[in-house]
């Protein structure tokens, strides 16, 4: 490679590190926005999305539904509860069920919550177009190729400042 190609690549590598850090800032800087503006971090807010949206879902559809653990999903879950913002019940016909429904003034806090619910990434990804993403995930998925020692299990937990 001659050494104009050479600092053509350095200077895309920077570039990209670039944008990568403006990602996680700008999300590290909209979840604590939002754990300002109404008191839960920007996960439990996408769980009282996803309540609102479809009442009645179980932990395990919530751990698929934002891709965490069903462990995470109920820790975040638990918290939701003690605050009052969800309620659990037993299904009816199967008693080791539970449902999960917002309370009013779980609706009430989502109302006024911060947009979008489901936090900053996660809605910028459903806005881009398939050819972007697949584009993305693959781009993604050769960044993690060539990482050293990495935990596959870290892509079930939240970021510690947004999903």
């Amino acid at each position: 490679m001659t050494k104009e190609k050479e600092a053509q690549a350095r200077a895309q590598q920077l570039a990209v590190l670039k944008k990568l850090r403006i990602v996680v800032r700008s999300a590290q800087r909209h979840s604590g926005w939002i754990e300002k503006q109404c008191g839960v971090n920007g996960a439990q807010l996408w769980i009282m999305q996803e309540l609102a949206t479809t009442p009645g879902l179980k932990v395990g559809e919530i751990a698929e539904r934002l891709a965490i653990h069903q462990t995470t999903a109920s820790n975040l879950l638990d918290g939701l509860h003690r605050k009052a913002y969800l309620s659990k019940e037993r299904d009816s016909q199967d008693q080791r069920v539970v449902r999960l429904t917002l309370s009013e003034s779980g609706r009430s806090l989502l109302e006024k919550a911060p947009k979008p619910a489901q936090g900053l990434l996660p809605g910028a990804l459903m806005r881009m177009d398939g050819t972007a993403i697949a584009m993305l995930d693959r781009g993604l998925q050769g960044l993690l190729d060539g990482m050293d020692g990495l935990d596959e299990e870290q892509g079930m937990l939240p970021l510690p400042f947004t999903l």
